[in-house]
This record gives structure tokens, C-alpha cells and sequence, in this order.
């Protein structure tokens, strides 16, 4: 009988608890009979569903064993039309009795939907023009106790959606290709910087200091070292330490972790690609990070330049817009920076436009907070914002014009960062200085500025080459190319708030 659509969650609830008795009554009565099907090791199977639709010719009337889960039964009396679900795709199975006889026939129509089963039979097309499989027999290979989502409603809840990925992945085919996307995206970043002679590198995660970044970290304890450690924020301090021991093009694609809360952009722990090389520079790292994004559109859309982002179309076509921090600030509000001079006369200037200062921001602070509150949302086509204030790029060269600004860039596209890059700084005197100013900073409550790094000043102290370095948020860029709205459509498994485990 259909569903009582006006039932309620009690009446759900009771019929659930009903569905997964009689579900599991028939596996006691299965394991009864010696037939557990938990027991089965191996399935040999010799064909996918996409690969029989896709060479139709080749495969008809040919013996093929298929094997996955049961999305759908037919029971026309004497025979039943189900569609299997494989690693890709899904194909259509013809189940009559006569081919598997009274009993295997029973057995099969005791399976529920959910199931997992393997099927060998001959390939055809029916009468209504649809490829399937006749079978000659079907296993039962795994049970499911549980049922899923209802076939016309699937699954749209995304709560329990990211917290059951593996159902998600069930029944919402698109969800799918998202991450076959992300993958197609992984491996062209790979492809572009193994082709350009970069070396692939690992660094640690566990770090007995936190620094690379302004953010907050995740703090563990080692036990045998009875020390507390940190979960990495970055891992550019330690691929810089590789170009100064003379690996002169390394990359890292790992995990990072920043104690931070969680929106649509943000998940604490998300996926960057950093890479340095040395006797280059911020524009260097503009080129390479065009050619990286090139490679990822093109892994996704082919030959296409122009993708759509939650409705609105984008032109990802280089050479990218190029643009000073205070340029876009000027267009977007109107102040120019570029003609103030002191501290005090950029407050006065950001609080004529609303913006409110505590007394003490320098020109660069200010510079910077009206970027990130005015400027930013702006950002549509992809733009490189440059000449960042020193003051939130403790580990970027100074403009030799102007001491206030350092050789840094930001790419925004459909108003997000999606990479950061620096003429990275080795002078080991200032990178000190800047770095007692972060520590600082932490000492008055800033928990999300750098700690003291000696061993990487005394590092630099060695000599590190000029290099450009420059990271790659790859959940946003996988966002971008995928049109998903929130960073938790393009992570298998996010961060979600524990809620209590119910049977």
C-alpha cells in the first residue's frame, strides 16, 4: 500500500521499526537454511552496466555477470524487472521463473530493495527498446537491513545527506559526479605541476608549532613526548625549508586543519595545493596559477571558458584582470588610498564611509578591512588583487616602492579567494621582526596569529633563493567548477555537529 503521506514521525517511526524487524527476520531465516549471505567472499563479475549500454553491439546476446545494489523490482507474476545499480550506472535485469526455477525464483522475490546481488545471464534489448540482462541466476550477496529513501522523494535533507554520505551517494546520481569531478580536478593540478617539473613532497601535520597562516589550530598531546602539538594550519613553512636545502620546484596537495567556525566556505579541515619555485616571483605564480585553473576547466568542461556559478556566468578565459588591492577598493568606494598618507588620515577616511575603527589600525589594517568588507563581494570574473598591506602578509616581500605594501596576490572568482601567493620573503632580519610582531599579537588574545618559528629564521638564515609560492583552496575551486553552493557539497564526509546515534 502507498504511504500515508499525513502519517506522523511517531507512525513513522513504529512503521520503520516494523520494516527493519521483518528485514532482519529474514535473515535469521536465510542464515537458518545456510544460506547467510554474509558469508559470500567473492563475486566474479565480467561486465558494467555503462560499459553494456555503451557498446550495446558488442555485448548482445553475449553471457555477462553484473553485480550491485536493487533500486527497483517489477513483479509481473511469473517474472519481475529490477534495475541494478553498479559502480557508474544502472542496467535492467529480466527474472523469470522459468529460467531460475520455482525455488531461486521464491528466494529472489523475497529481496528488498537495497540489496546487493550478482546476476549472470545473456544481454538483449525488449520489446520497449531497453538494455537488460536476462538472467539465468542471481546470488544474494549482501542483506540491506535498512530501507532507502523512497524512490520519488530520494533523499533531500542535507543533514542527513553529508552526515550518510554512502546513502547520498545511493540514491542522488549527480552527488556522483561531483566527486568524480573533484578527482578529474586533483589530477590535472597534479599533471600541471609534475609537467613543469615540480616535485611532489609530504610534510608533516603534527607540528610542535603552529605558523604559516593566521588561524587558530587544533591542539593534540603527544603522549610520549608529553608535549602539546598542532594539527598544521599550512604547509608552507616547511616547503620553504625544502627550497632552501636546494628542492627548487616542490608542491604538497594535503590536508589542513584550522580550529575556525563553519559556513559555506569553510570546513575545518579542507584541501590546499601549495607550491613554491625558486628564482621566481609573484607574477611567475600568476602564470602557473592560470595554467592550473586552465587544466581544471578544462578536465570539467573541455575547450569551454565560460562556466555558470550558481546562475550567474562567468568568463574564466586568460589572461586573468589584474589589480592593485587599493585600485579595487578606489572602484568599489571610492576612497584612494594611494593619496593617503598617514594612519590618521586613513581613519578619518574610512569612518566618512561607515567603517569603524578602534584608534589604533595602521593605513595597511585599514586598507585591508575595507577591501574585505566593501571590495570582496564585488568580485565576479576572476581578478588578481595585489599589493597587499604588510601588516596581514608576515610572510611576503616588501614592494621596494613602497615598504607598506608586499608582493602578494590574491585570485578571487565569484566573490572568493581561491588562491594566495607571495614573492615569498628570505630576509631572515625582517621575517624575525615580523614574526615577534605575530607573536605579539598572541600574546594580547590573538589565538589565530603565528607563532615564534626560530628554526625556519634560522633556516632563512642559510639562504632561500628568491621564490614565488602560492596555494590553491582546491574544495573552492572544486565548488566553482561543480556550481555547488556549499563547501560541504564537495567534501565526502564534513565536519558536522555529533548528534545522538539513534537505531
Amino acid at each position: 500500500m502507498p504511504k500515508d503521506r499525513t502519517a506522523t514521525p511517531e507512525d513513522q517511526a513504529v512503521e520503520l521499526s516494523e520494516i527493519l524487524q521483518i528485514r532482519r527476520d529474514k535473515l535469521q531465516k536465510l542464515q537458518a537454511e545456510g544460506k547467510d549471505p554474509y558469508k559470500i567472499t567473492k563475486y566474479e563479475r565480467t561486465a558494467y552496466a555503462a560499459e553494456i549500454k555503451e557498446d550495446f553491439a558488442h555485448w548482445e546476446n553475449r553471457t555477462v555477470s553484473v553485480a550491485g545494489r536493487i533500486m527497483s523490482k517489477r513483479d509481473m507474476g511469473k517474472a519481475f524487472f529490477c534495475d541494478l545499480l553498479d559502480a557508474a550506472s544502472r542496467i535492467q535485469l529480466y527474472i523469470k521463473v522459468d529460467d531460475l526455477g520455482e525455488e531461486l525464483f521464491n528466494e529472489f522475490k523475497k529481496t528488498d530493495i537495497g540489496d546487493i546481488i550478482g546476476a549472470e545471464g545473456f544481454v538483449f534489448r525488449t520489446k520497449r527498446g531497453e538494455i537488460s540482462v536476462h538472467c539465468k541466476t542471481v546470488t544474494l550477496l549482501s542483506k540491506s537491513l535498512r530501507p532507502l529513501p523512497e524512490k520519488f522523494h530520494g533523499l533531500k535533507d542535507n543533514e542527513i545527506r553529508f552526515r550518510q554520505r554512502y546513502l547520498d551517494l545511493i540514491v542522488n546520481p549527480e552527488v556522483r559526479q561531483v566527486f568524480e569531478a573533484r578527482t578529474a580536478i586533483i589530477k590535472s593540478v597534479r599533471s600541471y605541476l609534475d609537467n613543469y617539473g615540480y616535485l611532489e613532497v609530504e610534510t608533516p601535520v603534527l607540528n610542535t608549532i603552529s605558523g604559516g597562516a593566521n588561524a587558530r589550530p587544533f591542539v593534540t598531546h603527544h603522549n610520549a613526548l608529553d608535549i602539546d602539538m598542532y594539527m598544521r594550519i599550512a604547509t608552507e613553512l616547511h616547503l620553504k625549508r625544502l627550497i632552501v636545502g636546494g628542492m627548487e620546484r616542490v608542491y604538497e596537495i594535503g590536508r589542513i586543519f584550522r580550529n575556525e567556525g563553519m559556513d559555506t566556505k569553510h570546513n575545518p579541515e579542507f584541501t590546499m595545493v601549495e607550491f613554491y619555485e625558486a628564482y621566481a616571483d609573484v607574477n611567475d605564480m600568476m602564470d602557473r596559477t592560470e595554467g592550473i585553473i586552465a587544466c581544471a576547466i578544462k578536465s570539467v568542461y573541455g575547450d569551454e571558458t565560460k562556466i555558470t556559478y550558481q546562475s550567474e556566468e562567468i568568463n574564466m578565459a586568460a589572461p586573468f584582470k589584474r589589480m592593485t588591492m587599493s585600485q579595487a577598493v578606489k572602484e568599489h568606494t571610492g576612497l584612494d588610498f594611494d593619496s593617503i598618507k598617514t594612519d590618521e588620515e586613513a581613519r578619518a577616511a574610512v569612518k566618512k564611509i561607515g567603517i569603524e575603527t578602534n584608534g589604533k589600525e595602521t593605513w595597511g589594517d585599514l586598507l585591508y578591512k575595507v577591501f574585505d568588507e566593501r571590495a570582496e563581494d564585488k568580485l565576479v570574473d576572476p581578478v588578481f588583487i595585489t599589493m597587499h598591506p604588510v601588516e596581514v602578509s608576515p610572510l611576503a616581500k616588501r614592494l621596494p616602492e613602497d615598504p607598506r605594501l608586499t608582493e602578494r596576490f590574491e585570485l578571487f572568482i565569484a566573490r572568493r579567494e581561491i588562491a594566495n601567493a607571495f614573492s615569498e620573503l628570505n630576509d631572515p632580519i625582517d621575517q624575525m621582526e615580523r614574526f615577534s610582531r605575530q607573536a605579539a599579537m598572541r600574546l594580547s588574545g590573538d589565538e589565530e596569529a603565528s607563532m615564534m618559528d626560530s628554526d625556519y629564521v634560522c633556516a632563512l638564515e642559510y639562504a632561500m633563493p628568491p621564490t614565488g609560492g602560492c596555494g590553491i583552496g582546491i574544495d573552492r575551486l572544486v565548488m566553482l567548477l561543480t556550481d555547488s553552493a556549499s563547501i560541504r557539497e564537495v567534501i565526502l564526509f564534513p565536519t558536522m555537529k555529533p548528534i545522538e546515534e539513534q537505531s
